[in-house]
């Protein structure tokens, strides 16, 4: 793939090849100086700065923490009903030597691919092919960790003529009322109801430069302004941003990202997220399966999102 940058990534690449030229001249207290000011810079992106990181096209997606984090992944498909989704992979890992079960939204990085997998967002097949591996999990007492990357769940016709809204609600209880530990990860996009239908979780994790909000910016401005040139007012009043989330009490815990984002470097941003999930896979085990379930209850009842599933269930 073409190699992209982001308007603001351009700058810090200038920034970053006037270091290395003042280090090859022996200038190193210059060169520390412009290394303090784009550290500064990166550390304080605008929050659609961030959304625009989100959606790095180079940027790692579900399949590549898979193949970077577990030893072994086996993948299934299907929902025993309809058909298979692309969008959604998942299947049966092992971490550490640990089996575990894992889900995760998976975008494209050609035309070709994008299409195939309809940019990340799954159809109605998709969540039920994911309420299916969550009772795999649950059947087989293994912990279930999902990774969130979606702009949101497919809306056309043929969606909501399959139930979409129903797949989602039905992914929505179940995970409430898991009695295995379960770990979301947002790694990318986290859009709206697509997005939370593999997040209940006793633990939600999310990367620095990932977002998780309930609408996309341009289409709250579009709504809110009439104007989606607006975006960047919009994802600051979204307070769409990890560090956002975490202030908020939305999420347990943001996972850093290397320099510049994940894509600048895939395998040390998927070595930080193993060793997030190792660490809370030694935590969760302790608590009874009453325990698990009562965590996350609470978890999620402080933030009213229970009321919204009680609302939406069939």
């Amino acid at each position: 793939m073409q190699q992209t940058f982001l308007p603001f990534e351009e700058e810090t690449m200038e920034l970053e090849e006037r270091i290395r030229q003042l280090r090859a001249q022996g200038e190193e207290a210059q060169a520390q100086q412009l290394e303090e000011e784009l550290r500064r810079r990166l550390q304080s992106l605008t929050p659609y700065e961030r959304v625009l990181l989100a959606r790095h096209p180079l940027r790692p997606y579900t399949l590549d923490y898979i193949n970077a984090v577990f030893d072994e992944f086996l993948e299934l498909h299907g929902d025993r009903l309809y058909g298979d989704d692309p969008a959604i992979v998942g299947g049966l890992a092992w971490l550490e030597g640990q089996p575990v079960v894992v889900v995760g939204q998976q975008k494209g990085r050609d035309a070709q691919e994008r299409q195939r997998r309809n940019f990340g967002m799954p159809h109605p097949e998709g969540y039920r092919k994911a309420l299916r591996l969550m009772q795999l999990a649950e059947k087989w007492r293994k912990p279930l960790i999902t990774f969130v990357d979606t702009p949101g769940a497919a809306c056309l016709d043929e969606d909501e003529a399959r139930n979409i809204c129903g797949a989602i609600a039905n992914c929505l209880m179940f995970l409430s009322g898991m009695t295995v530990p379960n770990i979301a990860v947002i790694i990318g996009e986290g859009g709206s109801g697509g997005a939370i239908a593999l997040a209940v979780a006793n633990r939600v994790l999310m990367m620095e430069n990932a977002t998780y909000s309930v609408i996309q910016p341009e289409s709250c401005a579009a709504i809110l302004w009439r104007d989606e040139k607006l975006a960047p007012k919009a994802a600051e009043a979204l307070r769409l941003t990890a560090q956002d989330a975490l202030q908020l009490g939305i999420i347990d815990e943001v996972i850093p990202e290397p320099f510049g984002g994940a894509h600048r470097d895939p395998l040390a941003a998927a070595l930080a997220v193993k060793e997030a999930l190792l660490r809370h896979l030694r935590e969760l085990p302790s608590l009874s399966p009453e325990e698990l379930q009562e965590q996350r209850y609470r978890k999620f009842r402080a933030m009213g999102v229970f009321e919204e599933v009680v609302a939406i269930a069939p």
